[in-house]
């Protein structure tokens, strides 16, 4: 989701107006998401990357962040939305990470759209987290390095629980991944967007998805 500073900075706004008006693109597309039946939908809300930005902007993030955890609950819930997390959630401050596992309780009996909020996320991070993961395993004597195939290093991610992408979405023009879920998007089909995430809405997200539905997907096959 990205573009929310340039958005601003092209209509002479503080940052954080772009923020602001991010957030009002992430509830149209989550209602969206589910109407379509969509199953799973994935947001990349603050990278890891994102901690060395001013502490003032991270504060005002995360404040951002708390407001639409609780604030959408009654919306996420006449939606039917699943709430799901995924990244280093520890680093998130105390507030958030206890309105966090508040919302994902209230939203536990759902079962139409799962929201995934990538959160202190970073690819490199979870693939080497898994490599020790699985490392210990070997050092334990539980498994053989001859065990270790693909499939047990899926087993091993934040998103094990859940299928890879079919689509990613690049808002704001942005031509690279971004360290974002470098693993499970091998075979994703990428649609690249011009548009700022404050300016993604219906439209924009119906466009996208057309795109997606005219690709023919091989998977290195013919």
């Amino acid at each position: 989701m990205d573009g929310n500073g340039r958005w601003a900075r092209q209509r002479h706004l503080p940052r954080v107006e772009g923020h602001r008006q991010g957030v009002e693109s992430v509830r149209v597309v989550v209602r969206t998401a589910g109407e379509l039946g969509i199953k799973y939908l994935t947001l990349y809300a603050f990278s890891m990357e994102n901690w060395n930005r001013p502490k003032d902007e991270v504060d005002t993030l995360m404040d951002y962040l708390a407001r639409y955890l609780k604030g959408e609950i009654g919306e996420l819930n006449r939606n039917n939305v699943r709430l799901e997390s995924i990244g280093q959630i520890y680093r998130l401050p105390e507030y958030v990470q206890l309105q966090l596992q508040k919302t994902k309780a209230a939203l536990e009996r759902n079962n139409g759209l799962t929201l995934i909020l990538a959160l202190s996320y970073g690819s490199r991070t979870e693939l080497v987290e898994a490599i020790r993961r699985i490392a210990d395993k070997v050092k334990q004597g539980q498994i053989e390095t001859a065990d270790i195939n693909e499939q047990m290093v899926a087993q091993h991610l934040y998103t094990r629980n859940w299928p890879d992408p079919d689509l990613l979405i690049r808002t704001s023009g942005e031509m690279r991944l971004s360290n974002f879920m470098l693993w499970q998007v091998s075979y994703s089909e990428l649609v690249i967007t011009p548009t700022f995430w404050p300016d993604f809405r219906k439209a924009q997200f119906y466009e996208a998805l057309e795109e997606y539905a005219r690709r023919h997907r091989r998977f290195g096959g013919l």
